[in-house]
Formats: structure tokens, C-alpha cells, sequence
């Protein structure tokens, strides 16, 4: 619930405030003391005098200012709006006027998260490598971001106990978010063991926009593989939390794409770049 804490008389005003995009003077001006809940998003106003409702800022305790013209809705992407996200404070979304489709005409593709997950040793960076030079190919433009390579400079700081994994996957996840923005092809090849991190990286795009793809490989033949001699030290006790070994793996239960391996028979990872491309251009992916 919004209460409305106290009104201050309208006063008369030379100056200018914003109607959308357009600069406009402003003629009276009154302002209102409203607090908001914290889990409050947006708000919808209307007035009987089609007063309009501008946010000025956005904390428990806000202030806004009315000016005459017809009714308005504000929510958290609004230019002028003054607001605290988390620990920051006093921000402001600034909305450019070259969005997301103007940059997809511009590369002739579709901003999207391919989320590469599964076992250590299940071959997520290698798919990863393959979708990437397969989309290349085609002149298409997408980035990796790999798990062990992003804590070599943004996640650095980040061990590999619970607390720091989920905050790990989710920087990653903002800026997968970012890449798709821009209209790139963002390929996000990461353990993320944890179910509800990767909801919290879905819940940040669009609808479709996340394509969770699980390589379900089983441990038995990941820990064979053992690429990083990873395997090996968890068992000997050198390493501890070692995801399928002493910390669990939760698989997706919804994914877009899933690709097995069962026995010996493995697609090649050529195979399996073409399976993931085969999803995006019947997507629409692959066109702007």
C-alpha cells in the first residue's frame, strides 16, 4: 500500500520539467510525500483533473511532483527517475535513443543468452568454442563468456563457496544481459550448478531471449574425461565443494536444449554447434 504522508501547496513555476522525450514548461507545481514499499516496482496514477505525476525520487520516502497535463505511468526504466537498487543510491536510468532493435538491424541478428551448463568435463567450453566459430562462420557475431576465464579478472575476488558461486553466476548474468542488449549472440559456457541462479540469470531477459542448454553428460564419464585433473584432486581431498563430488549439481528441469551422451555415443562438438544453430535460426535468431 502507498500512503500519502502530507501536500504541499501548488506554487506557480517558470520553470521546465519533462512530458516523455519533450521539454516542457512547467506553470504549477505541487508536491506530495508518498512511501513506498520496497518491493514496489511501478506505479500506476491517475487523476479526475488530469493532473500528471512525475517521480522525482524513488526511496521509502518520496517525493512527487504534479504538474497539469493528462495522467502517467512511471516504473523503474523511467529517464528521470531518481532510485536505489540494492547498496546504490541516487541513480538514475539514462535511456539512449539507439536501442537494442536499432543495433540487431545493424548486425542482422537477435541479442540472446545461450546458457551452456553441466558437469565439469561435460564439454560446455568446448561447444561453446564450436557454436561460437559455427555462427562466425556465418557472419554472425557472438562472444563466450567462460566460467574460469571471467574469474580471471571480473570474478577474481570470488572463491568457489556457496555464497560467492551464486554471486559469481550472477555477474555473470548481467553482463550476458548486456551482450544481448547490444544485439550479440552472448554464449555463457559455466558450471552454475544451482537451479535457482540460473532462474535469477533467465528472469533478467526477456521471454525466449535464454536459451538454457544442458550438456547431460554423466559423472561417471565426466570424471573419466577429467581434463583439469579436477576429478582426481577432489577424490584425494585436496579440493573440497568439488561440484558432483562432495557439493551437488541440481539439472535443469526446463531446458531448451538438452544434449545427451549415453555410453560411448557422443556427438561430435561440430555435431552439437549445429543443433543449438538449428534452434536460433528456427527462432528467428539469426535474422533481425
Amino acid at each position: 500500500m502507498v500512503v500519502l504522508k502530507s501536500v504541499r501547496p501548488a506554487i506557480s513555476c517558470s520553470s521546465f520539467g519533462f512530458d516523455g522525450d519533450q521539454l516542457v514548461p512547467l506553470h504549477k507545481v505541487s508536491f506530495v510525500n508518498l512511501t513506498l514499499p520496497a518491493s514496489l516496482l511501478s506505479v500506476r496514477l491517475s487523476s479526475r483533473n488530469n493532473a500528471k505525476l512525475s517521480l522525482v525520487q524513488a526511496t521509502k520516502e518520496s517525493s512527487t511532483a504534479s504538474t497539469n497535463d493528462s495522467a502517467a505511468v512511471f516504473s523503474g526504466e523511467n529517464l528521470h527517475q531518481i532510485a536505489t537498487n540494492g547498496k546504490a543510491t541516487n541513480i538514475v536510468w539514462h535511456k539512449s535513443s539507439v536501442g537494442k532493435v536499432h543495433r540487431q538491424e545493424v548486425l542482422q541478428q537477435k541479442g540472446c543468452v545461450i546458457w551452456i551448463t553441466g558437469l565439469s568435463g561435460s564439454g560446455k567450453s568446448t561447444l561453446a568454442c564450436a557454436l561460437c566459430q559455427a555462427l562466425y562462420s556465418r557472419g554472425k557475431l557472438a562472444y563466450i563468456l567462460d566460467g574460469d576465464n571471467v574469474r580471471h579478472g571480473l570474478n577474481r575476488d570470488l572463491s568457489f563457496k556457496a555464497e560467492d558461486r551464486a554471486e559469481n553466476i550472477r555477474r555473470i548474468g548481467e553482463v550476458a544481459k548486456l551482450f544481448a542488449d547490444a544485439g550479440i549472440i552472448c554464449i555463457a559456457s559455466v558450471l552454475s550448478p544451482y537451479r535457482k541462479d540460473r532462474y535469477a540469470c533467465r528472469s533478467l531477459l526477456p521471454e525466449g531471449d535464454f536459451i538454457e542448454v544442458f550438456m547431460n553428460v554423466p559423472l561417471q564419464i565426466c570424471e573419466v574425461r577429467d581434463p583439469k585433473g579436477l576429478y582426481k584432486l577432489a577424490r584425494a581431498g585436496k579440493i573440497n565443494g568439488f561440484t558432483g563430488i562432495d557439493d551437488p549439481y541440481e539439472p535443469p528441469l526446463n531446458c531448451e536444449l538438452e544434449l545427451p551422451q549415453k555410453g560411448n555415443n557422443c556427438a561430435s562438438p561440430c555435431e552439437m554447434a549445429e543443433i543449438v544453430i538449428s534452434y536460433l535460426e528456427e527462432k528467428g535468431y539469426l535474422q533481425a
